[in-house]
């Protein structure tokens, strides 16, 4: 039986107070507004596009008693002058837009902020300012920041509870919902957010329907001071989807009547969320926000000059057992991703295999002599309808077993084949996929999945044939160190692409170095192990099989114990970094 932690969660060991529901909530607030003792005090709510501001409407707002309310998202554009102002930003595509960089007040006329300002400068008592861009309306004396898990957006998205940010848009295309989200509401929100961090008063968890909780600031900040102190996995999500798959059923414990669990999540902190346990009380926040507060602790000086306030790291899982093959894909260079999209980096990526059976296989590469000109003619041919793509004409597909490691650096076409379970080791660039070829599948709703031929046109390396493929991307292992029971290999990644993989094999333990970067690893043989800190400074931590967790860059050296229920039994971590190039 599988030990895997669907729900981790990270206990903060000094704290002063929490609240639940919206009652105790309010209670509190109104406390906090007697002791400013003024005449007139500012009490913002400002809202993460998709917090549920009718909540805040009926159940908290009433209990305060103010003097007067005003709803933030009312004195913003709407949402027709927005989408014409960040047109640029959407493009037509389906999936893909380009990085935004607006301000949140962009989107405030300075006209109507002025005048509602005009309106608090006139009114004695608690004004309460609520909604996305509170905080652009006035400076509030009490700031709540009510934050929202990633995940959680997009499942309000697909269900079409919400549409986006002034939009009304709830039955639209969930890809279209979700790239407005990605390319430019979170990328505002995230902006604003950033700057605020240190002036909120209270943090509103408010994934939860009806089940709010709260926190000081002041205990926030702490929560994530200590998480960046400390090895600590966030909260995995898992999703279905149309090529498979029922591994992760069975061994992470799922719901065994789910039709299938094709991804999880199980280390992408942009995506992801943490579990911090405060006394009785559980808050969910986005796991981004240790990145944003603590870069240098987590990633490390040297990491966070050269990638800003971003997780390059990311782990995630690929389940095709029962399924079919993945879509043919590629991913882009780096050039085409900065001129096109506006990215820093591309999503340089690996198929580490975490299991397989005799039929696994990967799609990796062009056959030798295949030309650009005729393997798109097929492409392009399969896209219009009614003709199968001749896969194993032109890619090469090759075998492979538990433990193989696939490198892929950007530009190499590949994909998974059926009856394997890969943990994708890449950089965290999420979506930026440009898919060839999908077996004539339509996506779980319904939909055609949508391919992108002229991109992947670009970016295809057609020099990376079979030859070169089996010399520099299959099983490139080189041995750093082969004794007292430690086996460490070097597993890639590829010489192109900036993350480095080692894997680390032992009966007893091993002591790991960071290497001037945070290390993101997952226990890929045994069945569980403790993460212990060579000089006191964080408690032991526990790890089962498959769970992927971060070691922030500042504990430098750390040592894994194998605890498996089989003393004998040798286990394997696999551990990625930056590169110190």
């Amino acid at each position: 039986m599988s030990h895997y932690e669907l729900a981790p969660e990270i206990k903060i060991k000094q704290f002063e107070g929490v609240w639940s529901d919206y009652r105790t909530i309010a209670n509190k607030l109104i406390k906090v507004v007697k002791d400013e003792t003024k005449s007139r005090t500012i009490l913002a709510i400002e809202c993460y596009p998709g917090v549920r501001n009718e909540e805040f409407e009926k159940h908290l707002i009433p209990l305060l008693a103010p003097k007067k309310i005003i709803f933030a998202d009312d004195i913003a554009m709407d949402g027709t002058e927005i989408t014409e102002m960040v047109k640029r930003t959407l493009t037509d595509d389906r999936v893909f837009g380009v990085m935004s960089h607006y301000e949140l007040d962009e989107f405030f006329p300075k006209e109507k902020v002025k005048a509602v300002q005009e309106e608090i400068a006139t009114t004695e008592g608690l004004i309460v300012i609520y909604g996305t861009g509170a905080t652009v309306i006035a400076e509030p004396d009490i700031l709540v920041y009510a934050d929202l898990a990633r995940w959680e957006i997009q499942c309000r998205y697909r269900s079409g509870e919400i549409g986006n940010w002034k939009m009304e848009n709830y039955e639209e295309d969930a890809l279209r919902k979700y790239k407005r989200g990605f390319f430019f509401e979170w990328r505002t929100a995230d902006r604003h957010k950033k700057k605020y961090f240190d002036k909120i008063d209270f943090l509103l968890d408010t994934n939860v329907g009806n089940e709010p909780k709260m926190v000081s600031g002041t205990d926030f900040r702490q929560a994530l001071r200590q998480v960046a102190s400390a090895p600590f996995r966030v909260v995995p999500y898992f999703d279905a989807s149309v090529w498979g798959g029922q591994w992760m059923k069975e061994r992470f414990n799922l719901d065994p009547e789910a039709e299938n669990y094709g991804w999880a999540f199980d280390g992408v902190p942009e995506e992801n969320s943490l579990y911090l346990r405060f006394g009785d009380v559980k808050i969910e926040v986005p796991s981004i926000n240790v990145v944003f507060q603590h870069p240098n602790e987590l990633l490390g000086p040297k990491v966070h000059s050269r990638f800003g306030t971003e997780f390059p790291i990311r782990f995630d899982y690929l389940d095709t057992v029962g399924g079919g093959n993945l879509s043919l894909q590629v991913h882009p260079s780096v050039e085409y991703i900065q001129d096109k999209f506006g990215r820093q980096y591309t999503q340089d990526e690996s198929y580490y295999i975490l299991d397989a059976q005799e039929d696994s296989t990967v799609y990796l590469g062009v056959k030798e002599g295949t030309t650009k000109e005729e393997l798109m003619a097929d492409l392009e041919k399969a896209a219009k309808g009614n003709y199968r793509f001749q896969d194993e004409k032109y890619i090469n597909v090759f075998p492979v077993k538990k433990h193989d490691h696939i490198l892929i650096p950007a530009g190499t076409i590949h994909c998974s084949g059926p009856n394997t379970v890969v943990l994708e080791i890449s950089a965290s660039q999420y979506i930026f996929t440009f898919k060839l070829w999908d077996w004539d599948r339509v996506g779980l709703d319904g939909l055609p999945r949508p391919v992108h031929l002229e991109h992947g046109r670009e970016n295809l390396q057609m020099n990376r044939d079979t030859k070169w493929v089996k010399e520099n991307l299959i099983n490139q292992f080189e041995i750093l160190k082969d004794e007292n029971g430690v086996k460490t290999e070097r597993t890639g990644l590829h010489e192109l692409e900036f993350i480095e993989t080692q894997r680390h094999w032992f009966e007893d333990k091993v002591t790991l170095e960071t290497h001037d970067s945070v290390n993101m690893l997952n226990l890929v043989e045994g069945t569980e192990v403790v993460v212990e800190s060579v000089d006191d400074s964080f408690e032991p931590f526990e790890v089962h099989y498959g769970e992927t967790f971060i070691v922030p860059e500042c504990v430098k050296k750390y040592t894994i114990r194998n605890t498996s229920t089989d003393s004998n039994q040798k286990v394997a971590v696999i551990q990625a970094f930056v590169r110190n190039l």
